[in-house]
C-alpha cells in the first residue's frame, strides 16, 4: 500500500475521486460539491486556518487503485481546553480492509502526536458541528446536505481500533403532510397570542440586522449548555446564507422576540442534496442549468433543519412550538414540500431530544462521535450528559 500526502492540485483529485471509488455503487451516497470539499482545506476559505492547520493523505494498493483517505486537524482554540490536548480526524473513507483503515488511523495519529496532541475526536470537520460530523451507525437512508454518511462497516474500524463513544447523536423526522399534536397547537397559540411575543421570518432586505438577532441568540443559547462554545460571528453566519443564497427561502429561517429583544432562532434549508444527487460533485455551467431546471420542477421536497435555541430566560415556554406552528402555516402554501429532516441533537442536550419528540418528530438516524487517547493507560472520560431528562 502507498501513501500520499495531499500537496497538489493532482493528489487533490485523488482526494475527491476516493470517495466516488468507494461509494461507486451506493445509490443511496450522495457526492458533495468537490468545491466545498476543497474549500474546508483552503486556508483562503476556511476561518478555522487563523487558529489551526490540517493535513491530508491518500491511499493506494500495490496496483496505484484508490483505497482510502483521511485527514487530521488541530483546531488551537479548543484544542488545550480538554483534560489532553485533542485534535481531530475526519473524511476517512476506505474499502472494507481492516488493514488499510489502521494504516490511516496511524498515520493521523502520528502526525497529530508530533503537532503535541494527546487524543483525538473523529470522525469530525475542520469548522462547524452541523456539518460533516459523527459517523452514522443507524438509519443508513438519504444523507441530508452537509450531514454524515458512509458504510455500516465503519464502526467496525473505529472501535477496533480503539476509539470509544465521546458523544452519540439522534438525528429525528417530521412527516408534515400529518397534523401537528394537539398538545402543541394548544401551546403555540398560547405563545403567539401573548402580548409581547413576536415571531417574525428572515428578509433579504433586513439581511445585517436579522443576522445580528441570530447571532445573539445562538452565542446565548449555546453557551449555557456546550463545553468549550466557540462564539459565532455575525461574519460567518452572513456568508452562509450569501452561500446558500440560490436556494435560500425566507420563510425558512425565523427570529422569536419578546418586548424587541431576539430570544430564539430557528434556521431551516431545502435539502440540496435532492438535486446534488443528478449533478455527481460537480457544478460547471452545465451543472448550474441542471440545477435551475431541477430546482424549477420542485425536485427538492424535503428541508433541512439546521438549529433551533432558545435563550436560557424564554426556556420551556413553548417557543419552539410557535416555530413549529408558523412553520406548518408556511407548508401549507408550499405543498409540494412533505418531510423535515433535523441533522442530530447530542445526548448531552436531552432538553432539545424531548422538545423534537413533543413537536412529533421521529428518531430515524443515529450517529457517534468518538475519541482516541494516545496514552492508553489514561482515564477515559465520556462528554458530561447533564441530569435534565
Amino acid at each position: 500500500m502507498n501513501l500520499i500526502k495531499v500537496n497538489d492540485k493532482r493528489t487533490e483529485k485523488m482526494f475527491l475521486d476516493t470517495a466516488r471509488y468507494i461509494y461507486r455503487n451506493d445509490t443511496t451516497w450522495v457526492c458533495p460539491l468537490d468545491k466545498d470539499i476543497q474549500g474546508i482545506f483552503d486556508p483562503l476559505v476556511n476561518t478555522y486556518f487563523k487558529h489551526g492547520i490540517a493535513e491530508r493523505w491518500i491511499l493506494t494498493d500495490g496496483s496505484n487503485k484508490l483505497t482510502g483517505r483521511i485527514a487530521a486537524f488541530i483546531d488551537y482554540n479548543l484544542a488545550n481546553s480538554y483534560d489532553q490536548p485533542t485534535g481531530g480526524i475526519g473524511f476517512f473513507e476506505c474499502v472494507q480492509d481492516e488493514k488499510a483503515a489502521f494504516l490511516l488511523f496511524d498515520t493521523a495519529v502520528a502526525w497529530l502526536k508530533d503537532k503535541g496532541m494527546e487524543a483525538a475526536d473523529g470522525p469530525v470537520n475542520f469548522g462547524e458541528t452541523d456539518r460533516y460530523w459523527g459517523l452514522l451507525v443507524n438509519g443508513f437512508t438519504h444523507p441530508s446536505f452537509d450531514v454524515s454518511y458512509n458504510p455500516p462497516y465503519y464502526r467496525q474500524f473505529f472501535e477496533s481500533y480503539g476509539f470509544k463513544v465521546y458523544y452519540t447523536m439522534e438525528g429525528f423526522h417530521l412527516d408534515i403532510t400529518k397534523p401537528l399534536p394537539e398538545r402543541l397547537q394548544k401551546i403555540a397559540g398560547r405563545i403567539i397570542s401573548q402580548p409581547g411575543y413576536e415571531f417574525r421570518h428572515f428578509t433579504w432586505k433586513n439581511e445585517a440586522a436579522m443576522t445580528m438577532d441570530f447571532v445573539t441568540v445562538f452565542n446565548e443559547a449555546w453557551a449555557s449548555f456546550k463545553e468549550n462554545f466557540e462564539p459565532l460571528e455575525p461574519d460567518y453566519i452572513s456568508a452562509v446564507l450569501k452561500k446558500a443564497r440560490p436556494i435560500v427561502d425566507e420563510e425558512f429561517i425565523w427570529i422569536a422576540y419578546h418586548s424587541g429583544k431576539p430570544i430564539g432562532i430557528y434556521l431551516m434549508f431545502p435539502d440540496l442534496n435532492m438535486i446534488l444527487k443528478h449533478l455527481k460533485g460537480k457544478m460547471k455551467l452545465p451543472d448550474m442549468i441542471k440545477f435551475l431546471w431541477l430546482k424549477k420542477r420542485k425536485t427538492i421536497t424535503r428541508a433541512k433543519g439546521v438549529l433551533m435555541g432558545v435563550i436560557p430566560q424564554f426556556q420551556n415556554r413553548g417557543i419552539e412550538s410557535a416555530f413549529i406552528h408558523n412553520l406548518q402555516e408556511v407548508f401549507r402554501r408550499k405543498s409540494h414540500y412533505t418531510e423535515i429532516e433535523f441533522s442530530w441533537v447530542a445526548d448531552f442536550n436531552p432538553r432539545m431530544r424531548k422538545i423534537f419528540m413533543a413537536v412529533g418528530c421521529v428518531p430515524a438516524k443515529d450517529y457517534i462521535t468518538y475519541r482516541y487517547l494516545f496514552d492508553r493507560t489514561k482515564e477515559f472520560k465520556r462528554y458530561p450528559i447533564p441530569n435534565e431528562v
